[in-house]
């Protein structure tokens, strides 16, 4: 599942963090990267400070893990500390898939990767994440303050950035559900859900589909 979440982080959180990412060191993001990766990563990514990633985290990352769409479609286990990332021109990420294990201390399953835009299309040409699914390339440039959530396991890169510049976080979830499938259908199951929830929240119908959804989501987690 390819999940499109737009406004995540709000106008205001924005604005501080591209303040504190001004005048913030980054390093070469290859630092970072698997030996697979390593060959194809060409960007750069904020050097590990703890109080300005604290900060950071703060207005990027406290607001996408409370968005009710990124709990319904990740059905998060274990969250990664983000990177944020900065592509100037010439900079560029070829394709790659995601390690599926990642951590240096507390391992985790790479399930979904997640981009969030820190700023505006119109900042920069090129870098669009392009993600390789069954029937091609889907291309993602959002605007600042959105974000985009797909399988570790799905093929991608990142366009060549030819003006100007590009700002992104970028993490990865370890689900509670192993299986894309599955979490798209819980996905789509829990929109049904939530909607008799408001509309119809007495009706046997909106029981019945609560049951289905909670008891599957007993049945497939992995806890």
């Amino acid at each position: 599942m390819l999940l499109h979440i737009p406004a995540v982080v709000g106008r205001a959180e924005l604005n501080s963090a591209a303040e504190l990412l001004a005048a913030a060191r980054f390093v070469d993001g290859r630092l970072s990267a698997g030996k697979a990766a390593r060959r194809v990563k060409h960007n750069e990514e904020l050097e590990p400070e703890p109080q300005l990633l604290e900060r950071l985290n703060g207005l990027v990352m406290a607001p996408l893990v409370r968005h009710p769409s990124y709990q319904s479609a990740a059905l998060p286990l274990r969250i990664a500390s983000p990177f944020y990332a900065r592509y100037t021109p010439g900079m560029s990420y070829g394709q790659h898939i995601d390690d599926p294990v990642m951590g240096a201390g507390e391992r985790y399953r790479s399930d979904i990767s997640i981009t969030v835009f820190l700023n505006s299309p119109e900042d920069y040409d090129g870098g669009e994440l392009l993600i390789r699914g069954a029937f091609g390339d889907t291309e993602v440039k959002l605007p600042a303050g959105d974000a985009v959530l797909y399988p570790s396991s799905s093929l991608h890169r990142v366009a060549e950035v030819t003006r100007g510049e590009r700002l992104v976080a970028v993490t990865w979830v370890q689900s509670l559900v192993r299986d894309p499938a599955r979490r798209e259908l819980l996905h789509e199951l829990n929109l049904a859900r939530e909607h008799l929830m408001n509309e119809a929240p007495e009706a046997d119908s909106t029981a019945h589909v609560d049951h289905a959804y909670v008891n599957l989501v007993r049945m497939w987690s992995e806890v």
